[in-house]
């Protein structure tokens, strides 16, 4: 590795690699994505190996890229059998397993160097992607670094110095192994002074909490002296990690608290409200919570500073109603709101929803409507130019006074006569700037009510959703009989055909069936046509999954994904299923197709209906009481809960059947097991991140960064996140716009970009 002096300065860690390290380890590891001095200095290892103690080989799986420590146990250097060349094969142990590392040369002489350093006895560090041969696993023509070589090799005396310490194990590729990051970290870490690394957390702050500054973190997780280094600069770069997100969120929070919106409070007891008039309607009695809530949204929306509120509930919990009430409220006072949904689909759900929950009081303006009745205007991007023009003229005019649509509303050609509420359902399928981008279309900035679906620990909600206050429905309305959730190995040949048996006897009964298949399109070709068409139209008017599917963990081969075409025609020609009607539904439908197939499957003319997940969410069919998920271990735990919750909503039971072919102990069939185990949509969510891989909580930002959370985890660093949070809000209560803490403000801006980050990840 050539080395080039570092410059000095506060521009050092913009200085790109080629200057600071040679052109050549530049190029390896710009393929990793470290490009700067600064990009590099951040790529912290993934874990420590103790000296002297060894990998446990047992544990490597096929096809992964692996850095190990080992020793050497033999090695052995031989001629090919089936052509020209040598080969040199040594087996390496952790004291109970055994890998072997292979070099091939064109004869045994260009193998001598291997062999002379790969002796008996000697540990190394060892790195290549792991195979079978002849039923033993192997890395073929590995990079390794052994420790203790001989007195002529010049990096024996370092070699030996780092086997004593903890040995850092880098986030890696099979361009540059762990060691060649650790040597090129070095290099650059060396001579830079605390001049030439801002530190983003106040020097007062700092101080009083006994932290490290950042160089020192730096220095403590790349080149430790024993486990105590490595352990004080990871906690000192999850607090600064926690206090960043947490002043980025405070920033939001403090910009929303100094606009102005309109206040809109209920009306006089006695004036003519649709509010009041709804209520009065309503065929059930609201929950305890759903007054609650209703009570903190009224207080909200009757104060001049915008609302900024997150309401989250369990599948099932009555959102809805608490949402309309609050848009009734919004009406009543001369305002309008806007309904922002993700899929077309559940924007036409939504809007026959409201409808019918108004009745007359959503006629206003028609024969037989009520007399201060309002209308509900649907618009999403594939309206016809007749309905589209109606839809803008209703929004622009007042005449709707509650407007549902998908990403269309965002466009600039849609105008509000008085924007004063706008909902966005289902927030994990936006950006923060899409939510943002709609409040603004009024004069004044208008009330924002998030909805999600999906519950929510309140570590995460705090850490994702940090700016903004937090309501939680959490008690389903009486009436509803609950779901039962079995798995089903798709393998049973007996255990599948009793599936089908079962959703033949609910529709005997009267009732529906969901199944739900992953794939549009049974071939490869159409289905990457369908994923190209899903990524050209937006989420919002589409539903193709594949963006939202859980890779298999083991990376082996399987069978192909189901697909609805190929499900619907299968089920068609199943004996249980003789005679039954068999409906379709997925994003790729005109719009007038999927009113007319969820139109078909509501009243029972098409009794099953074969989806994607476009009916993952709102979709309410009471009669509906079988969901069959085919390839289900490709799902997350959340969207499972969602596709669970579209059945047992009326007055009989539910049942949900998790086809898949995961076996028990994987990661997938946990997944279905904890979700066959309990209904509990907050301990659902618990779970699922504790089954997720690390650093998987904040989504991947639309420029397609990586997550930005990597040393938090929000469920056992709750204390840390809500201690961050008081810091950083003391911080930004003091200097709102960061102009005293230039370190912080940039860190902000490089570390999250909050105009394009996607706070939660897609499920």
């Amino acid at each position: 590795m050539t080395v080039h002096a570092v410059g000095a300065g506060p521009e050092v860690l913009a200085q790109p690699l080629g200057k600071a390290l040679g052109t050549r380890s530049a190029n390896a590891l710009a393929k990793l994505g470290i490009e700067t001095v600064g990009d590099l200095v951040d790529h912290v290892p993934r874990r420590y190996d103790a000296p002297g103690r060894l990998t446990d080989l047992g544990s490597l799986q096929v096809g992964e890229h692996v850095t190990v420590v080992a020793e050497v146990r033999s090695t052995t250097v031989q001629g090919m059998r089936s052509r020209t060349g040598a080969m040199l094969k040594a087996v390496v142990t952790d004291g109970a397993g055994e890998l072997d590392l292979t070099f091939f040369a064109k004869g045994k002489r260009a193998l001598d160097f291997h062999e002379h350093r790969l002796r008996a006895g000697r540990t190394g560090l060892f790195t290549g992607t792991v195979s079978v041969y002849r039923g033993r696993r192997q890395l073929t023509h590995p990079q390794y670094q052994v420790f203790g070589a001989d007195a002529g090799d010049d990096e024996a005396e370092a070699a030996i110095e780092d086997a004593s310490r903890p040995i850092p194990i880098y986030p890696a590729g099979a361009s540059v192994p762990s060691w060649q990051i650790h040597k090129a970290v070095q290099t650059v870490l060396g001579p830079l002074s605390e001049a030439d690394v801002p530190d983003p957390l106040p020097t007062a702050l700092r101080e009083r909490r006994g932290l490290s500054t950042r160089l020192e973190a730096l220095r403590d997780v790349h080149l430790p002296q024993d486990d105590a280094d490595w352990r004080r600069g990871r906690e000192r770069l999850r607090f600064e990690e926690a206090f960043v997100l947490q002043a980025a969120l405070a920033q939001r929070r403090a910009h929303v608290a100094r606009e102005r919106a309109t206040a809109r409070p209920l009306p006089a007891p006695g004036a003519p409200s649709l509010l009041a008039d709804f209520d009065a309607a309503l065929p059930f009695e609201l929950t305890g919570g759903q007054r609650e809530v209703g009570e903190q949204l009224a207080h909200d929306l009757a104060a001049d500073r915008p609302m900024q509120r997150l309401l989250q509930g369990e599948v099932g919990s009555g959102k809805t109603v608490v949402a309309l009430r609050a848009m009734l409220q919004v009406v009543d006072a001369g305002g309008q709101a806007a309904l922002l949904a993700p899929t077309e689909v559940l924007a036409a759900q939504h809007a026959r929803s409201l409808r019918a929950l108004l009745g007359p009081l959503a006629e206003g303006g028609f024969l037989g409507g009520a007399e201060h009745g309002t209308q509900v205007a649907l618009l999403t991007g594939s309206l016809g130019a007749a309905a589209r023009k109606q839809a803008l003229l209703d929004a622009a005019s007042g005449a709707a006074g509650i407007v549902v649509g998908t990403h269309a509303l965002l466009g600039e050609q849609v105008q509000f006569a008085d924007l004063g509420l706008v909902v966005v359902d289902e927030q994990h399928r936006f950006g923060v700037e899409q939510r943002d981008a709609l409040r603004a279309k009024g004069d004044r900035q208008a009330h924002v009510l998030v909805m999600t679906a999906t519950p929510i620990p309140r570590t995460v909600a705090m850490t994702v959703f940090g700016d903004l206050e937090t309501s939680t429905l959490s008690e389903v309305p009486a009436g509803r009989s609950g779901v039962v959730t079995h798995v089903v190995p798709a393998s049973n040949p007996v255990w599948v055909a009793r599936t089908w048996q079962r959703v033949r006897e609910e529709v005997d009964a009267g009732h529906r069936a969901y199944v739900v298949a992953p794939r549009i399109h049974p071939d490869p070709d159409g289905a990457a046509a369908a994923e190209g068409s899903a990524r050209a139209l937006g989420v919002s008017e589409t539903d193709d999954v594949l963006e939202f599917l859980v890779e298999p963990e083991d990376g082996g081969e399987r069978a192909p994904l189901r697909a609805v075409l190929e499900v619907a025609d299968e089920l068609l020609g199943t004996p249980a299923l003789a005679d039954v009607a068999v409906g379709v539904l997925h994003g790729q439908l005109p719009p007038a197709d999927k009113d007319r197939a969820m139109a078909d499957f509501a009243s029972g003319r098409t009794p099953v209906l074969v989806s994607t997940t476009v009916v993952e969410v709102g979709v309410d069919v009471p009669e509906a009481t079988v969901m069959v998920v085919l390839d289900a271990d490709r799902f997350g735990i959340s969207q499972l809960h969602q596709l669970r919750g579209r059945v047992g909503r009326g007055s009989a039971p539910g049942l949900c059947l998790l086809v898949s072919d995961a076996g028990p102990g994987t990661p997938a069939r946990e997944r279905l097991d904890a979700l066959a185990s309990t209904s509990d949509g907050f301990e659902l969510a618990r779970r699922d991140l504790e089954l997720r891989r690390e650093g998987d909580v904040l989504g991947a930002a639309q420029s397609g960064r990586a997550s930005s959370l990597r040393f938090l985890r929000v469920l056992t660093d709750a204390p840390l996140i809500a201690d961050a949070r008081t810091e950083a809000t003391a911080v930004v209560e003091q200097d709102p716009d960061l102009a005293e803490h230039a370190a912080l403000a940039e860190a902000i801006t490089e570390r999250l970009d909050p105009e394009r980050e996607e706070f939660l990840e897609r499920a």
